[in-house]
């Protein structure tokens, strides 16, 4: 309970925040300057831990509120130190938290039957206290930026970790990875410009309906639903092609074909206002077929055994070769998403990467894996087994840089909690007497200043 739990469920509170809830006789119990907090968004996170953890003390309402405090205290001193936070970030990280919810339900129609609205609505509901999420992130990162450990630090804190409560570690392996995606073939994008042509021309004719035909050929599974409509976005949230097109267009009017990484689309905009415009299209995607597959593997294997003849290093085919930015801006690290590390356990590995390198010995590469990317589109990777390590109890020598990390995250808590002392004296802060008997909160008050 010690840790911070607000940053930790801050997105599920908010999804289950979207869904109906009983009502809460809500009240301010608490404030930090300008900045107050209800009674229901303690009871929100409140919820949320139980469904998650079953039973819970009522001691955790204090925690809580704690972090809700700690909140509102770096948003405050965010204003005072002019830390903001781009629209379009926030519309970046909305979609992309929506993309996170959808793609566990299904679709748009589950969504809205199980939340009673629509994305679209769902987005704006929420969006201001997204962008208060990231505003804290972004405070706190800089007040804690500088924390770090000594080796004599890290030895210290491992030490205090009694013997009997060292964990116990999973076999763990470190994995690189070469992305290489099929090319799709020149008959294949006029295919895809045959079938949108035809369709921009039944709806410029006025035989057909635009939203009908974007229900039923459009490859935007986001927008399909709605007949292609994107509701409001602002410029720099849109890939190029399509941002430079649809800023273009006057009201009602259709886009010629515009070409994207993710297909040809269609563009009709409907209301434009400053840097911001309404729109929809339909998107056809050029299909990858076999022969595209077929090239693409026998592509990845030349390299390979460029790789493997010694020719080239790994690293250096990632750099010349590789399609997947991050992994490649990371000397072709996998990262784990989950913990944020290149390491992974063997039970959070893809099955078509834990196959794969099973059979490797630790320098070896695999030949091309299929793989589904981002979009959906088949796509191959070599994979290079980096090392490998068998189950055992934590210890310094084999696990360093994980227990480094942990040091440093339990620092960065105690800075935290200092910095917020350091700060209490120079806001107004109250706190409802319902709760004078958490300890944890004992430092918000200073002398003279009760409850």
């Amino acid at each position: 309970m010690t840790r911070y739990l607000l940053m930790i469920c801050s997105f599920f509170c908010l999804s289950i925040a979207l869904k109906a809830q009983p009502k809460i006789i809500d009240k301010v119990i608490a404030s930090v300057g300008d900045r107050i907090i209800l009674h229901s968004e303690v009871e929100d996170q409140y919820r949320y831990l139980e469904a998650q953890q079953g039973s819970i003390p009522e001691e955790a309402r204090c925690y809580i509120l704690d972090q809700l405090m700690t909140q509102q205290l770096l948003l405050v001193q965010a204003k005072k130190d002019s830390v903001e936070i781009s629209e379009t970030d926030v519309n970046a990280q909305v979609d992309a938290r929506m993309e996170q919810i959808l793609s566990m339900m299904g679709d748009e129609s589950q969504f809205k039957a199980y939340y009673g609205m629509t994305v679209i609505e769902a987005k704006n509901k929420f969006r201001e206290d997204m962008e208060d999420q990231m505003l804290a992130q972004r405070m706190q990162t800089s007040v804690v930026a500088d924390v770090d450990v000594t080796p004599s630090e890290v030895k210290r804190f491992f030490g205090n970790i009694p013997k009997d409560s060292l964990p116990y570690l999973g076999a763990e392996v470190e994995i690189g990875e070469l992305v290489f995606k099929p090319k799709v073939s020149k008959e294949e994008w006029e295919k895809a410009r045959v079938t949108l042509s035809d369709l921009r021309a039944r709806i410029v004719d006025g035989r057909e309906d635009f939203a009908s035909l974007a229900q039923q050929f459009s490859d935007d599974e986001g927008s399909r639903e709605r007949g292609g409509d994107l509701g409001w976005v602002r410029r720099g949230s849109l890939v190029p092609e399509f941002e430079a097109a649809v800023f273009n267009l006057s009201e009602n009017e259709y886009s010629k074909l515009i070409k994207t990484e993710y297909g040809l689309h269609l563009i009709q905009l409907y209301e434009r206002r400053g840097n911001a415009v309404h729109a929809r299209h339909i998107l056809i995607k050029p299909k990858i077929n076999e022969a595209d597959k077929a090239e693409a593997r026998a592509e990845l294997e030349k390299i390979r055994n460029l790789i493997v003849a010694d020719t080239m290093s790994f690293i250096q085919a990632v750099r010349k070769y590789s399609e997947d930015e991050q992994s490649k801006n990371n000397a072709g690290n996998m990262i784990n998403y989950q913990t944020g590390s290149s390491s992974f356990e063997i039970g959070e590995l893809a099955p078509e990467v834990y196959f794969s390198v099973d059979t490797l010995e630790v320098g070896e590469i695999s030949y091309p894996v299929e793989f589904d990317d981002f979009s959906g589109d088949p796509a191959y990777k070599l994979l290079l087994l980096k090392s490998r390590t068998q189950p055992h109890i934590a210890s310094l020598k084999q696990d360093y840089s994980r227990i480094k990390k942990a040091a440093i995250e339990e620092k960065k808590v105690r800075y935290m909690a200092d910095w917020v002392e350091t700060k209490v004296d120079q806001n107004y802060i109250y706190i409802d007497p319902r709760f004078q008997s958490c300890e944890i909160l004992n430092k918000w008050t200073v002398k003279k200043r009760g409850y």
